[in-house]
């Protein structure tokens, strides 16, 4: 049975997908345009960009996305959030996503310049505050997700709370990597997925190899929490820099950019997270989602073939 398309103020989706935004290059454009392309939602993780980059990664989004829906994703915790926002808006992008963190005055930012504004909540309490602020839709996240975590909760849990505390459209978050994943929330009420870790292994994703081999090679052993100087916990796979944050044994930051409004200096996340990207996983920090080791196939190949295995695999078992 055909997906419901996914409907977020004037923007229409014909694949209830949302490829999460994940920072400091990982979703890049080339995988927000490829994502975008095939009729989902595609994401930049403008966290970490300069306004300039973050310019030229929407420009190769737009000219991939062959006029699908582009977003970013920006974490409030950053200094620069809202350069981030007005450098995103005065591009047109389609819609933003924020998280790490809650801004009220984002509302009406997105309401002067017609931009829906999508925050990530974990709690039912949130998802209220951000439909009276004029929110457009919830990405609703669990426990299950990588990167940063506002919750020790499942999302099994969350999302009927919310659910039922809400009309807005609501997006599930967090561990989900197959198509039976994006139907069970479906039936729970949810008006799409959020899925980020199966897009890590993809042509266009911006990671290197050596961080794409790490999800390939996970164990479900290896999928832990670490602290943050951002203040909120961690979901990553284990490599020797996570091993050392494990052993509170990290190396002190050299020198600090300011990237984040507060931090707490226990070590650089901006700077193990480049060196990840860029290929050095022994040094840095490989955010995850809970389920990577039960994705199926961990090959490497285009978004849009993952796409499509998903919808598939989401549309034997659909009924509505």
């Amino acid at each position: 049975m055909k997906l419901p398309e996914l409907k977020i103020a004037d923007l229409v989706a014909k694949v209830p997908i949302i490829q999460g935004g994940m920072a400091i290059r990982i979703s890049t454009g080339e995988l927000a345009g490829a994502v975008a392309a095939t009729g989902a939602i595609g994401v930049i993780g403008a966290s970490g960009l300069s306004f300039d980059e973050l310019r030229s990664e929407i420009k190769i989004a737009r000219d991939k996305a062959k006029g699908g829906i582009i977003g970013i994703n920006i974490m409030f915790a950053a200094r620069e959030f809202w350069g981030i926002v007005k450098t995103a808006i005065q591009e047109k992008i389609d819609l933003i996503f924020t998280g790490a963190g809650f801004s009220r005055d984002i509302f009406k930012v997105g309401q002067e310049s017609n931009t829906p504004i999508v925050p990530i909540v974990s709690s039912a309490r949130l998802a209220q505050t951000a439909e009276k602020c004029g929110a457009a839709a919830v990405v609703v996240e669990g426990k299950e997700a990588g990167g940063h975590l506002g919750t020790d909760r499942s999302i099994k849990d969350i999302f009927p709370e919310v659910r039922k505390a809400v009309s807005l459209p609501a997006v599930a978050a967090g561990g989900i990597i197959d198509g039976k994943g994006i139907v069970d929330f479906l039936k729970m009420g949810a008006n799409a997925a959020q899925i980020a870790t199966r897009f890590v292994l993809s042509n266009e994703c911006a990671a290197a190899l050596p961080y794409k081999k790490r999800y390939q090679e996970a164990k479900q052993e290896d999928v832990v929490i670490i602290s943050s100087p951002v203040g909120l916990p961690g979901r990553a796979i284990k490599t020797s820099f996570v091993n050392k944050l494990l052993r509170k044994e990290a190396p002190k930051p050299v020198g600090c950019d300011f990237c984040l409004k507060n931090c707490s200096l226990e070590y650089c996340i901006i700077q193990a997270l480049i060196n990840s990207q860029q290929g050095d996983i022994e040094n840095g920090v490989v955010f995850s989602g809970e389920n990577v080791w039960k994705i199926k196939d961990r090959s490497i190949r285009p978004a849009a073939e993952i796409v499509n295995e998903l919808v598939s695999e989401a549309e034997e078992v659909y009924q509505p």
